[in-house]
């Protein structure tokens, strides 16, 4: 009895293996295609005759010599500025980030700390907020920003990221101070600390897993953005979503595949090494947000 047991069990493990390891390679297709894509020539990666030549590399060995290029990186970064988008994406990112967490750490503090009943009612219009589409928001930045000539440029839209990032923001570091046992506040409070000392010095180094995890988040918002930052900057400020899409071309304008390629590998590769790094700040952060949820 224990062996058909034993031997079912080790069948569902066997199933479930395969299953995820079948799982896993689908979802990571596209971005290994891709990866590989960006070292060949447009003539083999986007061969209408031959799907194989993307393996086999028969245009690339005969236009480079070798099977491997990074000619698209080169013309992407340099001939295509990519390196100028890289750069605008960083400080938009940075200043998202930054002014998020920090407008965010000190309003969900407050807010789970209150016994008032404007607090709900603050969090019920964050929600509010944030379950309205991004474009319903940016179209009504549009017309006052081109009345004051601050359109296209990066500060204009790090302030319509940050005002639409702010309620997840918010939500997300609500529920994990609402973990933190209000003990600890009055506890510093006795020992003689101010409100922000108590914050400060006992409450943030608790909370670091879930600032990690609501920073992740407000990164990923912010570097990822296509809508408003396509809509909020010019073509000089573009940062590297918007970019990218530059590069496919239009019904117009032939644009340049093999930039745009290897523009989407140099711009996940990063996103997905600080993925990584953080995964365990993140579950943690996750987990914890979850206890009260």
């Amino acid at each position: 009895m224990d062996y058909g047991l034993d031997k079912k069990s080790n069948t569902l493990k066997t199933f479930n293996t395969i299953f995820i390891i079948s799982w896993l390679l689908v979802a990571c297709f596209p971005f290994i295609w891709t990866f590989w894509g960006s070292f060949k020539v447009r003539a083999d990666f986007f061969s209408r005759s031959d799907w194989w030549y993307a393996i086999s590399a028969f245009n690339t060995l005969i236009e480079t010599g070798e099977k491997f290029t990074t000619n698209a990186y080169h013309e992407a970064w340099f001939e295509g500025e990519f390196w100028k988008a890289s750069k605008n994406t960083i400080i938009v990112t940075v200043f998202v980030v930054s002014i998020s967490l920090f407008l965010g750490t000190l309003g969900a503090y407050a807010l789970s700390r209150s016994t008032e009943k404007y607090a709900f009612w603050i969090l019920m219009a964050a929600l509010i907020f944030r379950a309205m589409p991004h474009i319903t928001l940016v179209s009504g930045y549009l017309f006052p920003f081109f009345e004051l000539q601050i359109w296209g440029i990066l500060p204009t839209t790090i302030v319509v990221l940050v005002a639409i990032n702010q309620p997840f923001t918010l939500w997300l570091l609500y529920s994990f101070f609402k973990t933190i046992p209000k003990e600890l506040d009055e506890s510093a409070l006795i020992d003689g600390c101010s409100y922000f000392q108590a914050f400060r010095h006992i409450i943030m180094p608790v909370m670091w897993p879930g600032v990690i995890t609501a920073g992740l988040f407000s990164l990923m918002l912010a570097y990822n953005d296509f809508t408003v930052t396509a809509l909020l900057l010019n073509q000089e400020n573009h940062t590297m979503v918007p970019k990218i899409q530059s590069y496919l071309g239009t019904n117009q304008h032939e644009g340049n595949l093999m930039w745009a390629v290897s523009a989407v590998v140099s711009a996940t590769a990063p996103l997905f090494m600080l993925v990584m790094f953080f995964q365990r700040q993140v579950i943690s952060g996750l987990t914890t947000g979850a206890v009260k949820g």
